[in-house]
Order: structure tokens, then sequence, then C-alpha cells
């Protein structure tokens, strides 16, 4: 399971309608609504600071939360859209859905880079540069991995390795449908330079005989 679920705390919202929902917008909350799973929709509110700093930090459509409102079990939910203000561009208000334990759903996930200690073109200087620091996969909600390895053990200068290259847990495939490059080894700064100054010196060299 992924290592951390964040938790969203919300409450429960009383009133219905537009005045409701604008007494809420007045008081520095954000209407929303909870459905799916085969159980009654529960209006809540969201503070708006935190629902901000959430949006702000990227990937909130994709992110998977505990949703925790007093009163209520804690349920695991995935937004599904948010409205804005036209003018400000501010959330006006959020739509979630629960998620079952077989749901299927989209999630970032983080990419680790393992054997690089062995790998001999680290040994001969070379850096490994992180092309994906996480991937976009689908995964069901019961099972989400809290990382996908790359093996980078043997690996030589000017490899580059793609998501094919990683083993996958079973039932998670990538949401892009093609052989994406996760990394690379690149050569250390310097290499390229160096190895011109040699073949300009050699030409010299050959000019001069």
């Amino acid at each position: 399971m992924a290592g951390e679920i964040p938790d969203l705390i919300a409450l429960e919202r009383t009133g219905t309608g537009k005045g409701a929902a604008r007494q809420a917008r007045r008081d520095g909350l954000v209407p929303g609504i909870v459905y799916g799973d085969d159980k009654e929709p529960l209006p809540i509110n969201i503070k708006f600071n935190e629902l901000l700093k959430r949006l702000k930090a990227g990937r909130f459509l994709s992110t998977l939360f505990n949703l925790k409102v007093e009163g209520h079990d804690d349920v695991r939910v995935i937004c599904r859209g948010v409205q804005r203000d036209v003018v400000k561009d501010l959330p006006t208000h959020v739509d979630f859905m629960r998620l079952h334990r077989n749901s299927r759903i989209n999630l970032f996930i983080p990419v680790e880079i393992i054997g690089e200690e062995a790998a001999p073109g680290i040994k001969k200087g070379g850096v490994v540069t992180h092309v994906r620091t996480d991937v976009e996969l689908i995964v069901t909600a019961a099972d989400i991995p809290e990382k996908i390895t790359l093996d980078i053990t043997g690996g030589n200068i000017g490899d580059v390795y793609h998501i094919s290259d990683v083993k996958l847990p079973e039932g998670v495939k990538p949401v892009i449908d093609r052989d994406f490059v996760i990394a690379n080894i690149a050569a250390p700064a310097g290499l390229g330079a160096v190895d011109d100054d040699e073949e300009e010196a050699t030409e010299e060299a050959a000019a001069e005989e």
C-alpha cells in the first residue's frame, strides 16, 4: 500500500442550495459534495485556505485522500471536479467520489532508482538523470504501491531506461500507452569537451606530419 494517504478534513454542510453555499464562502469555506459507492451524497465544507494549499501543491485531481468528516466514518476519495470563479480563478465548489476497494484510479507513484553503486557507468563518473521522478499509473484503490523500482545495476554511460524496464505490480499499468523514458546514465560534465580537445589535438598532429 501507499506509504501515507493524506488526510483531508471537512465539515458536514447542514444547509443546501445556493444560500447555504454563499454563506459557506462568506465564512471562509468552500462547499462540496461527496458521492458514489452506492451511498447517499454528503454535502461538505472545506476550509478555503486548506483547499487552496492543496490545489497549489499540484495533482489534486489525481491524489487519493482520506476524507475525515466528524460523525462519519473515514472514507477514501478522489476529486472529480473543482469549480472556480471565472474572474478570480479561485475554488468555489469541489466534488469528491468515494472509492470502493476495487475501484480503478489514476495516481502518480514515485520512482525509486537502485543499483547506482554497482553500475559500471556510475563508477566511471556517469550521472543518473531522473527523467521522471514519478509516473501516473492505473491502480486499484485497495492495493496502491508505495513506489515502483528501477534497477540500474550493470548500467553503462549512455544507457536509457524505459517504463518497460520497471517490473510493475500485478494489475498496475501506466496511463501513457507507450514505452516512455524513466532515466538515463549521462556522461560526466566536461567529458564531451575533453574528447573534442583530444580529437582536435590528434587532427593537428596528423596535419603537422
